[in-house]
């Protein structure tokens, strides 16, 4: 039977990251906690490549894959980590609220499930994505901000790098976060993360 995802937290602790798991209970869902520095500081960069005001994400797609999903917005847990979708929403992506809308400086965040205990789910099939694919995300201001795939990476949670991760306010970027690698079950879950990279290439605009 499949099993719910479980997606990672971080903490800063005396000067190194350390990935730690925070778990609900009953379908073994998870958040992601954020790192103190996960904020934009100081003056941002130049605007050398397209740069959107502020607008919610509304919608995601990925044609080469298939996948078009809502987005809808998540926020903290009572613990202070990012919230992921609940269960019955597995065919919807969680935007988290609290960051960078998708084509403004920093790294937009997008999580979802790989999958749940009644079948695959939105983000099952992250992994087949390749650099230079596509993605789009549709904004409630009417703009589609398109995304070009850098790079699909996987890494244990033990050693997610957190600060490549969330903190790259270099340009508007996005982060897709789900669950991979093996099925170990407990509290932890899968026992890796799949991080899609992506960069800002372009917006439509309304």
């Amino acid at each position: 039977m499949p099993r719910t995802g479980v997606m990672p937290s971080t903490r800063v602790l005396a000067g190194a990251l350390v990935l730690v798991g925070v778990f609900a209970t009953g379908l073994g869902l998870g958040q992601i906690e954020l790192p103190a520095w996960w904020a934009p500081e100081g003056k941002a960069p130049p605007r050398e490549f397209p740069v959107l005001e502020p607008s919610r994400p509304t919608r995601i797609a990925i044609p080469s894959i298939g996948l078009r999903a809502p987005v809808h917005s998540v926020g903290l847990a009572g613990d202070g980590s990012i919230a992921v979708p609940a269960a019955t929403r597995r065919h919807e992506a969680g935007w988290y609220e609290d960051g960078p809308t998708p084509g403004q400086f920093g790294p937009a965040i997008i999580v979802g499930h790989v999958d749940t205990r009644t079948g695959p789910a939105v983000f099952h099939d992250l992994r087949e994505l390749r650099p230079g694919a596509t993605i789009e995300i549709s904004r409630r201001d009417g703009s589609v901000a398109v995304f070009e795939v850098n790079s699909v990476e996987r890494f244990g949670k033990a050693r997610l790098p957190a600060r490549r991760v969330y903190g790259d306010f270099s340009r508007p970027g996005l982060r897709l976060i789900t669950c991979g690698g093996r099925w170990v079950g407990g509290e932890t879950g899968y026992a890796d993360n799949v991080v899609v990279f992506a960069s800002l290439v372009r917006a439509k605009l309304p």
